[in-house]
């Protein structure tokens, strides 16, 4: 990660832009140019800028996020937007792009059980892309385990397709990064060919395909920077207690256990939404 040093007065002038843009064209455009900056300062903005409804701005303020990295995590977490679930799927897809290991329990969740296909969809994706360098290994496996199964409940269970194609490309992606796991990796590709022969949607068979294909040749090459100063515990703990508060009254197996790893966002939408789900089952 680098970061600028542009003077406070500079970054300031392009805050005051994208406050004082009267069309969407020149928010887009400020909002590029604050992204540029790569500057901490710009952060509140940026996040700002995914509550409003434009698709340009949004992308720019992505970009510019994911460019800063991990000094954008926390404001990320907590200014996760309950209610606009737009908002929320560019900062889910924010996360997902970071990568930060503080971002994974959210993107569990919000892959798994949000109400919202595009939240899902860009959860399901980055999951398989963390940046695994930097967990410890005591950690390490938990979480990847945890990515794993969210994956494989997705793309068995869920409704939309391209919530399921991009759960392959996330599956994808996880499957360069478990070389120690050799019987994991074995059980991804048997979902892809499963899933080649058998899913409902001719674009999530033939991702399938393809990823099956591509798993076998990917070679995972990362900048194996230092990680920051992360608290390992508090992310051990926020994956037992989703472990436990949501899996202990079900079966070993049962599908819906992975359910339970839902956002601590909108948990209403999210609980009606299970609700006619099962009921559509009964």
């Amino acid at each position: 990660m680098s970061i600028t040093s542009e003077t406070s007065e500079e970054v300031n002038r392009l805050i005051q832009a994208v406050e004082d843009a009267d069309s969407a064209s020149l928010l887009a455009k400020a909002v590029e140019n604050l992204a540029a900056v790569n500057h901490v300062a710009s952060i509140p903005t940026l996040i700002a800028t995914l509550n409003y409804n434009n698709p340009g701005a949004a992308v720019a303020a992505v970009d510019g996020l994911i460019k800063i990295g991990e000094p954008a995590v926390e404001q990320i977490l907590t200014q996760l937007d309950g209610y606009n679930y737009t908002a929320r799927a560019w900062a889910i897809r924010a996360l997902a792009g970071i990568g930060d290991p503080r971002g994974l329990v959210t993107l569990l969740g919000a892959a798994t059980a949000d109400f919202a296909l595009s939240v899902r969809r860009a959860a399901a994706k980055g999951l398989g892309s963390m940046k695994w360098h930097w967990f410890p290994a005591d950690l390490l496996e938990i979480a990847q385990e945890e990515a794993l199964e969210s994956l494989i409940f997705v793309v068995q269970e869920d409704d939309e397709w391209i919530v399921r194609y991009a759960a392959i490309a996330g599956l994808e992606t996880l499957a360069s990064a478990i070389t120690n796991y050799p019987a994991w990796y074995d059980q991804i590709q048997a979902q892809f060919v499963e899933v080649a022969n058998q899913d409902s949607s001719w674009a999530v068979r033939a991702r399938a395909v393809q990823a099956q294909k591509s798993a076998n040749n990917n070679t995972v090459i990362s900048i194996l920077e230092p990680p920051p100063n992360i608290d390992w515990q508090s992310i051990l703990d926020n994956l037992y207690a989703r472990k436990g508060e949501e899996r202990s009254h079900l079966a070993e197996g049962d599908p819906r256990k992975y359910r339970g790893l839902a956002c601590s966002i909108d948990l209403k939408p999210i609980e009606n939404r299970l609700t006619e789900k099962n009921q559509g089952k009964d």
